[in-house]
């Protein structure tokens, strides 16, 4: 298992959008492999992630020897899942861990690195969000304190539950 000490969550470079693509075409299959409706593939292209790089939403973690192997978006306003809540939030979206990284903790790293974003930035609200049917991306929400507390039909693709949690 790799210790969490060893990480550093980054705000991505545009060196960086390469990777992160790459990894999230890999979990789309991966996902995509064994029935589970998360990310449609091919849904997001390589133009949008650099472009959200461009704009530091993405952030990431590379080692040494195995590059970029975990990453998401960190946002401050979400009005495509959330509509107009003006309640100040972090977000999160894409949140992707490497296969080879899989039960190490990266996932909870994640999680709090994000929280503690907000936390920086004077917010005590984090939200996010998955597919209604992805019981497993539910589950794992949850045991990470947070709560369901709606769900929203995004541009008609599949049902998503949103999750939100005090920071």
């Amino acid at each position: 298992m790799t210790e969490t000490r060893q990480w550093q969550l980054e705000t991505a470079a545009p060196e960086d959008a390469p990777p992160i693509h790459r990894l999230r075409r890999q979990l789309e299959d991966w996902l995509y492999d064994r029935g589970i409706e998360q990310w449609p593939r091919g849904e997001v292209s390589f133009d949008r992630i650099a472009s959200e790089v461009e704009r530091a939403e993405w952030h990431r973690v590379r080692l040494p020897d195995l590059g970029v192997v975990a990453a998401m978006r960190v946002l401050w306003s979400d009005p495509d899942f959330w509509g107009a809540d003006p309640t100040p939030a972090v977000y999160v979206h894409g949140l992707m861990v490497d296969r080879s990284m899989a039960r190490t903790g990266m996932g909870t790293f994640l999680l709090e690195s994000a929280a503690d974003i907000g936390r920086a930035a004077g917010l005590d609200t984090f939200r996010l969000d998955c597919a209604e049917a992805n019981d497993v991306l539910r589950s794992y929400y949850a045991a990470h304190g947070f709560q369901e507390v709606g769900r929203h039909v995004i541009r008609g693709l599949f049902p998503v539950v949103l999750f939100e949690k005090r920071i």
